[in-house]
């Protein structure tokens, strides 16, 4: 069972924002490390809230991650390099093609429920 979870708050002007819940009351906060493309982000702080045993997360973009591709963040516990979350920046013409693959699967699949909808309408009725 993982000692804490992270979840996403939000994300705005190349700041991605979480909140750090320890499972065990009285845990002191984990060391975090981030990291995209293998190599370490620079800047992250985990700061208290006045609720214990929970910390706001803050991981900046650097702009070295910012550019024509997919660029994957991940957010590790540093001591035990358990995975807390993780987000992905997608950019350029890549995203393009990524978005209209995906839009056309969806699409697909939508045909399909559409399809699979009508028949078990038409067989029920």
């Amino acid at each position: 069972m993982p000692a804490y979870s992270l979840t996403k708050t939000r994300f705005v002007e190349g700041l991605w924002q979480g909140l750090l819940v320890a499972e065990s009351a009285g845990a002191s906060p984990p060391h975090i490390t981030v990291t995209v493309q293998d190599a370490p982000v620079r800047g992250v702080t985990v700061t208290a809230t006045p609720d214990p045993g929970r910390w706001a997360v803050d991981v900046p973009v650097p702009v070295q991650a910012v550019g024509d591709g997919v660029h994957t963040f991940l957010i590790l516990d540093g001591a035990s390099g358990e995975k807390l979350d993780s987000f992905t920046l997608i950019a350029g013409e890549a995203a393009g093609e990524d978005m209209r693959t995906e839009m056309a699967l969806l699409r697909a699949e939508l045909d399909m429920l559409k399809r699979a909808f009508r028949r078990h309408c038409k067989e029920t009725g």
